[in-house]
C-alpha cells in the first residue's frame, strides 16, 4: 500500500525567524566592513597631509626633515609653504614631471616612451620659472651638459642623447641644479633658423611623431589635443568659409557634394587655414631630422592636388584663425593678439595665449597630481582658481602646488 507523501508545513512564525536571522547577518556584513574600512583609513593630520603633497608632487616619500618641516607648515596655515618643499626635491622634475609631459610627444599618447628633447625641453622651462605659453614658440632646447662619459652628444638624427641620459642614470632635476642641464637655442642644436623655432612643436621628437609623412595636419591636431584639450570633432564648424581648404580635399567624396559640405568643412576650414604655418616643415625618415625650408611649400602640401585642383593651392606659411569668430570663440582667443601671421611661432603664440590652453594645462595637473578628474562643486571652484593664477603668472610649477593643497584631504585607503 503506498503511503501517501509526508508535507512540511512552514509555520509563518518560522519564516519572520529566518527573516531577522538573515537581516542580522547583513548587518553584521556590513557593520565588519565599516570597521575594516575604518582601520585602514589614513587620518587627516598635519604629518599626513604633509605626506600626501610629497608623494603627490615628488612621486617619492618626504625625507623626515622634509615631513617635520611640511607638517609644521601646514599646521601653521601655509599648506603652499610645504608644497613649494616638494617642489624644491629633484625626483619632481624627474619623475613627476616626466611622466606628466610624456604623453604630448607621441600619436599614441602613451607615458612609456624614452626622454626627448620635447619633454626635456618642457621640464627645463618649469624648472626656470619661464612664462609656460612660450613652450609652443620660444627658440630653446634642453640638453645635458654635464661631464659624463656615458651620455653622448645632442644629435639631430636620433635620440640617443636623451636615452643615454636615462641609462646612466642622471637625474634630471639634480643636472638642473647643478647647471648639467641647460636650454640652448634651436639653431644650434637642430639647425633651423632661429625664426623657424616654435619651441617644442620644433623638437625632434615632436617632427618624428607629427612632420614624418602625412600632410602636417597631424602636428595642428596632436597641438590641440596636448595644449587645448580638444579635438577636432569638438571644434567642428561649417559656417566658417572653405577658401583655405587645400586642393588634396575632394569636394565631392563618393560623388556626393553634401558630405563636403556637412562634414569636411566643419573640421578643414578652420584647421587648413591654421596649419598652413607648418608649410616649410618635414621631418626626413632617411637621415632622422628636422628639414626646414623657404626654398618652396614642402611637397606633402601638394600631394592629390588633383582631387580638387580649385582648391587652395599653399604659397608660403601664412596662417589665418578663423575661429576667432562662431562657435569656436568658446576657446577664449585673447583680445589684442593677430588673427593672422606667418610661421609656425606666431601661430603656437594664437594658441597659448587662448583660455583654453590654460584650463586645458590646468585640468592636466589636477588630474595628474589629484589622480582624478575634477568632480565637483570645490574640485570646479578650485580649477577656476588655478586658471585665473596660471592667467597672472603663467607658471606650471605653481599649479602643482595649488592642486596638491587643494587634494591633500582626500580620503586615502592604506
Amino acid at each position: 500500500m503506498n503511503r501517501p507523501h509526508s508535507r512540511r508545513i512552514i509555520q509563518p512564525a518560522t519564516i519572520a525567524s529566518k527573516q531577522s536571522r538573515n537581516r542580522l547577518m547583513i548587518c553584521l556584513m556590513l557593520l565588519a566592513v565599516f570597521c575594516v574600512s575604518a582601520a585602514y583609513a589614513v587620518p587627516h593630520g598635519p604629518r599626513e597631509q604633509a605626506k600626501r603633497i610629497h608623494d603627490r608632487i615628488a612621486g617619492v616619500p618626504p625625507t623626515d626633515i622634509d615631513l617635520v618641516y611640511m607638517a609644521d607648515r601646514i599646521s601653521d596655515g601655509f599648506p603652499l609653504e610645504a608644497a613649494e618643499r616638494a617642489t624644491e626635491n629633484s625626483n619632481f622634475y624627474n619623475v613627476t614631471l616626466k611622466t606628466h609631459v610624456a604623453p604630448w610627444t607621441n600619436r599614441d599618447q602613451s607615458l612609456f616612451v624614452p626622454l626627448n628633447d620635447y619633454t626635456a625641453t618642457v621640464i627645463g622651462m618649469v624648472y626656470n620659472g619661464a612664462d609656460f605659453r612660450d613652450i609652443l614658440s620660444r627658440n630653446v632646447i634642453y640638453t645635458y651638459t654635464g661631464t659624463n662619459p656615458n651620455v653622448r652628444d645632442y644629435d639631430r638624427s636620433n635620440n640617443q642623447h636623451y636615452e643615454d641620459i636615462e641609462a646612466a642614470g642622471i637625474n634630471i632635476g639634480e643636472a638642473l641644479k647643478s647647471n648639467d642641464f641647460a636650454g640652448d637655442t634651436q639653431q644650434s642644436k637642430i639647425g633651423i633658423p632661429a625664426d623657424a623655432a616654435a619651441g617644442v612643436m620644433t623638437t625632434r621628437a615632436a617632427a618624428e611623431a607629427f612632420f614624418a609623412a602625412g600632410t602636417n595636419r597631424a602636428m595642428f591636431r596632436f597641438t590641440l589635443l596636448n595644449h587645448m584639450c580638444v579635438d577636432l570633432e569638438q571644434v567642428q564648424d561649417a559656417t566658417r568659409i572653405p577658401d583655405r581648404i587645400r586642393q588634396d580635399v575632394s569636394r565631392s567624396p563618393g560623388g556626393d557634394s553634401r558630405i563636403f559640405m556637412n562634414s569636411c568643412i566643419s573640421c578643414h576650414s578652420g584647421m587648413d587655414s591654421l596649419a598652413g604655418a607648418f608649410a616649410y616643415y618635414n621631418f626626413n625618415e632617411d637621415s632622422g631630422q628636422l628639414e626646414y625650408t623657404t626654398d618652396g611649400v614642402q611637397e606633402k602640401y601638394r600631394i592629390n592636388s588633383n582631387n580638387f585642383p580649385f582648391g587652395y593651392l599653399t604659397v608660403d606659411d601664412s596662417w589665418k584663425n578663423y575661429w576667432r569668430t562662431g562657435p569656436n570663440q568658446w576657446l577664449g582667443w585673447e583680445a589684442g593678439m593677430p588673427a593672422e601671421g606667418t610661421g609656425a611661432a606666431s601661430m603656437g603664440r594664437e594658441i597659448a595665449h587662448s583660455e583654453a590652453f590654460a584650463q586645458c594645462h590646468v585640468k592636466q595637473v589636477f588630474k595628474t597630481v589629484c589622480l582624478r578628474e575634477p568632480s565637483n562643486a570645490d574640485d570646479r571652484g578650485q580649477i577656476s582658481i588655478m586658471v585665473g593664477q596660471f592667467n597672472q603668472n603663467h607658471d606650471l610649477k605653481e599649479q602643482f602646488k595649488l592642486a596638491a593643497v587643494h587634494c591633500m584631504g582626500d580620503e586615502v585607503i592604506n
